[in-house]
C-alpha cells in the first residue's frame, strides 16, 4: 500500500476515534488519527459518567492510569414535580473497587489520556487539522480525506469517521437519510465549584466515591431530563432538552437550568456553589431509528457519528458505545486490510461485531424506550402523578383511615388526566423494553 499515506485514517480523536486507532495500531497497521483541536479532548466541556469496562480488552488495568474524578457507588433516579420529589436510590461499595462500574470524568482529560494510549501503540496523532471532505478513487470508493492544511490531503484505503454527532463525512458518503430534529436533544451543563468536603457531606460519600443522579421532570415543561454528577471539587448539573420542544417555547436553556437549581430537592445540594463552566452539546437520542448505514466502500462510521448513544430512561450511556464501536471498527478495518478487500463487503465484519456485542444488542432491546421516555405523557403527566401517589401513601391523615393504594392510584390517575388504557400500554411497553 505504498501509494497511500497510511493503512487507515481515523477522523476525530474522541473515545471512538482513539479506540479505533489503538485497535489498528495494535494490529500493526500504519494509522493516522486526525483531530481538529490542538489536543484530543480540547473541544469537550463535559463532566459526566463514563463506563470504561470495554477498555479491559484494550488497556489492561486501565483504572490505574485513567484520569477519573470519582468512582460512582451511588446511582439515583429522581422524579421531580412542582416542589416535591421521589427518588429511587441504590448504592454499593463494590462499585468503588476494581474492576469498577462507572466513573465521573472530565472529557478533556479522559480523551487526551485515551489518545495517548493510541499513540503509545504506534498511531500518529495529527492535531489542529480539520477534515473538510472525502477523497475518492476513479470508481467512487473512499480512499482518503481532504484537510484545511495546504497540500494536506491524506490518502488511505480505509477511513473511519468518528467526527461526532451530525457527521458531515457520513452524510457526504451518503450513509445518512434525511435528518429529523426530533431525533436530537441539546445537553446544557453547568460545572459548579464546591469544596470537596462539602460535596462528600451533602451527597453522602467519602474518599474517591461519587454519585450519579438522573432526573425526570424539572425541565420547565420542555420534554427532556436532568442530571447531577459529583466530581472531586465540582458538581456537574444540567438538562437534556428535546430540540423541537425547546424551540417551540420562549425559555432559554440557562433559564431552565436556573429553575432546576431552585427546586427544593436540588437547591440544598448546590447551595453556595459558583459556576465554573457553561457548555452545550447536541446529542443523538433516537437510537436505532436514526442510525446510518455503518459501512461503505473504504469507510466505516463509529461513535456519535453513527448515533450510538443510548438514552433510555434509567440508562444514559454514550462513551462506552463510542469506545466499543471504535474498537470494533479498528479491528474490522485491520482484518479487511489483511484480506485485501476494503469494499463494503470486505468491511462487513464491522456490522457483525456490532450485532454480536452489546452495542447493537442493547439498542435493539431498548429501541422503543427513547420515544416512550420523551413522550408528552411521560414527561408532562407522569412526574406529578407519581409524586402525588407517593405523597399520599406516606401522608398520615388522621383521623381519616388510610385510603389504600388502589384508590390512591385511581384518584391520582384521574386527577392527572391519564387514561387507564394509556397507563397500561406505557407500562407494558416499558416492561417489554426493560425486561
Amino acid at each position: 500500500m505504498s501509494r497511500f499515506d497510511a493503512d487507515a485514517i481515523v477522523v476525530g480523536a474522541g473515545p471512538a476515534g482513539s479506540c479505533a486507532a489503538l485497535a489498528l495500531a495494535r494490529a500493526g497497521k500504519n494509522v493516522i488519527l486526525v483531530e481538529r483541536g490542538p489536543f484530543a479532548g480540547s473541544k469537550n466541556m463535559y463532566g459526566g459518567v463514563v463506563y470504561p469496562r470495554i477498555l479491559d480488552e484494550l488497556v489492561p488495568n486501565w483504572w490505574e492510569t485513567a484520569p477519573v474524578q470519582r468512582w460512582v457507588v451511588r446511582r439515583s433516579t429522581m422524579i421531580l414535580a412542582d416542589d416535591n420529589a421521589f427518588t429511587i436510590d441504590y448504592r454499593t461499595p463494590s462499585w468503588g473497587r476494581p474492576p469498577y462500574n462507572g466513573a465521573t470524568a472530565y472529557r478533556p482529560d479522559f480523551d487526551h489520556w485515551l489518545s495517548r494510549q493510541a499513540v503509545a501503540a504506534g498511531a500518529t496523532l495529527v492535531t489542529s487539522t480539520t477534515v473538510t471532505g472525502l477523497l475518492r478513487d476513479p470508481a467512487g470508493r473512499v480512499n482518503g480525506v481532504r484537510t484545511d492544511r495546504p497540500d494536506g490531503d491524506l490518502s488511505a484505503p480505509i477511513v473511519i469517521a468518528c467526527d461526532g454527532v451530525n457527521s458531515f463525512l457520513a452524510k457526504e458518503a451518503g450513509l445518512y437519510t434525511a435528518t429529523d430534529a426530533a431525533n436530537f436533544t441539546v445537553g446544557v451543563k453547568e460545572t459548579l465549584a464546591l469544596p470537596r468536603s462539602v460535596i462528600e457531606e451533602r451527597f453522602g460519600v467519602r474518599d474517591d466515591h461519587g454519585v450519579d443522579i438522573e432526573i425526570l421532570g424539572g425541565t420547565s415543561g420542555v420534554n427532556g431530563g436532568g442530571f447531577i454528577y459529583t466530581n472531586l471539587e465540582t458538581v456537574s448539573l444540567g438538562v437534556v432538552l428535546k430540540l423541537p420542544k425547546l424551540t417551540a417555547q420562549s425559555k432559554r436553556p440557562e433559564e431552565i437550568i436556573a429553575g432546576l437549581k431552585r427546586h427544593p430537592a436540588i437547591a440544598p445540594l448546590i447551595e453556595g456553589a459558583t459556576v465554573q463552566e457553561y457548555s452545550a452539546h447536541v446529542i443523538p437520542e433516537a437510537g436505532l431509528s436514526m442510525m446510518p448505514t455503518m459501512v461503505t466502500d473504504g469507510m466505516l462510521v463509529a461513535g456519535d457519528a453513527a448515533a450510538l448513544c443510548l438514552a433510555a430512561g434509567i440508562w444514559l450511556e454514550g462513551v462506552n458505545f463510542a469506545m466499543a464501536s471504535g474498537m470494533y471498527a479498528g479491528r474490522a478495518a485491520a482484518a479487511a486490510i489483511d484480506q485485501g478487500d476494503v469494499s463494503a463487503k470486505g468491511l462487513a465484519g464491522y456490522t457483525k461485531l456490532l450485532e454480536e456485542s452489546f452495542v447493537l444488542a442493547d439498542h435493539r432491546k431498548l429501541k422503543d424506550i427513547p420515544g416512550l421516555v420523551l413522550s408528552d405523557r411521560v414527561q408532562q403527566k407522569y412526574p406529578g402523578f407519581v409524586t402525588s401517589v407517593i405523597e399520599r401513601v406516606f401522608r398520615v391523615d388522621n383521623p381519616n383511615p388510610k385510603p389504600g393504594l388502589r384508590r390512591i392510584v385511581r384518584e391520582e390517575r384521574k386527577r392527572a388526566g391519564i387514561k387507564l388504557g394509556d397507563l397500561l400500554r406505557d407500562g407494558w411497553k416499558g416492561m417489554r423494553g426493560f425486561g
